[in-house]
């Protein structure tokens, strides 16, 4: 298992020198380069905290993905996840709402990371509305199956199960849920709530649809007799995934830090170690073993979703979303494991 987490153990290394060097450079401060480097730890423990789940569901879509697509989704989607959602992202937030150029804007953030705070923290609404909607779509698809025959929560699994028939069943109960938001929110915001919530459900679906016509002509192509190598559907839903997890935990960083270069160390870190636990899940077929833990996941994902949503109205501490996801996930494992005990007991020795 070690092998597993050789890299990111050395990233973590890394990194954490650079966050004392940069600590100590710009305050020239053993005490302020140590409060840098906890901040940069905590972090990482944090988008750790909020992403397990994440780690599970990229599990599941890889594990229906060639080698060549895995490798390149683990190497080239940790790019787009680090240096797209953790740098580029919170700076084009910034440049778009200032109206700033892309210089002014790094400026802004370096030198003047409270306005920078501030600025980012305003398009909250927005931003939850949108990853929270596309977060629940991902988790209403999983249960909203009519082909779905192993359930966890049985009570509540085979109903959603069942109304998976009506057609857009999910999509009706969501549009009610960000109705229901809005009316909690002031006219302005709203408008803007709706609006993102809305964009979000449409992003799941242009998605979903880009995947299942690549997955048609994939179809096609293997009826002719062709080598089929492709997992470009699932690449881009896995990033688009990853985007969506990584919405709160930009946002919730700046409760720690307003700067940058801090923020990008610590949720780094974090996103490593999601990877190593994702190739982990796979290579090790842990999610057939543990008949539970993909529902555990999906439902850490919907109650990730709903905080996301009801945080444009109320404070939700960011240390109490990772522990509703990363106690389902538990419990999920626990009465997997519990499931297999009994199994085993009914089995008769030859």
């Amino acid at each position: 298992m070690l092998r597993h987490f050789r890299g990111p153990i050395i990233f973590t290394l890394i990194c954490l020198a650079l966050g004392t060097w940069y600590g100590w450079v710009q305050h020239g401060s053993w005490a302020e380069a140590a409060r840098i480097l906890w901040i940069v730890v905590v972090l990482a423990v944090l988008e750790i905290s909020l992403s397990f789940d994440n780690a599970v569901v990229n599990a599941t879509v890889l594990e229906d993905m060639d080698a060549v697509w895995q490798k390149r989704f683990l190497t080239w989607g940790m790019v787009i996840a680090v240096y797209g959602m953790y740098i580029l992202f919170p700076l084009a937030i910034v440049a778009v709402a200032a109206g700033l150029g892309p210089w002014d804007t790094i400026d802004l953030s370096l030198h003047d990371p409270e306005k920078y705070e501030s600025i980012v923290s305003s398009a909250h609404v927005g931003i939850a509305a949108y990853g929270g909607s596309f977060l629940a779509m991902v988790g209403l698809k999983f249960f909203f199956d009519e082909e779905k025959d192993v359930h966890w929560v049985a009570v509540i699994e085979e109903k959603l199960a069942r109304c998976s028939n009506l057609p857009s069943a999910e999509i009706a109960l969501l549009l009610l849920a960000l109705w229901g938001v809005s009316s909690l929110l002031p006219a302005d915001e709203a408008q803007t709530f709706l609006i993102a919530g809305i964009l979000g459900i449409v992003t799941f679906i242009a998605v979903d649809a880009v995947g299942t016509i690549l997955e048609l002509r994939d179809q096609r192509l293997k009826l002719q007799g062709a080598v089929v190598r492709s997992g470009l559907g699932g690449f881009l839903y896995l990033n688009v995934l990853d985007a969506s997890f990584s919405f709160d935990a930009v946002i919730g960083a700046f409760a720690l830090s307003n700067n940058m270069v801090v923020i990008a160390l610590g949720l780094s870190i974090g996103a490593m170690f999601v990877r190593a636990m994702t190739v982990l899940l796979v290579q090790k077929g842990t999610l057939g073993e543990y008949r539970y833990l993909e529902h555990g996941a999906f439902w850490a994902i919907l109650a990730l979703s709903a905080i996301m949503l009801v945080s444009t109205r109320y404070h939700v501490p960011e240390s109490l979303t990772g522990m509703i996801g990363a106690a389902l996930i538990a419990l999920s494992l626990w009465w997997s494991v519990r499931h297999n005990r009994r199994e085993a007991r009914t089995v008769i020795p030859a």
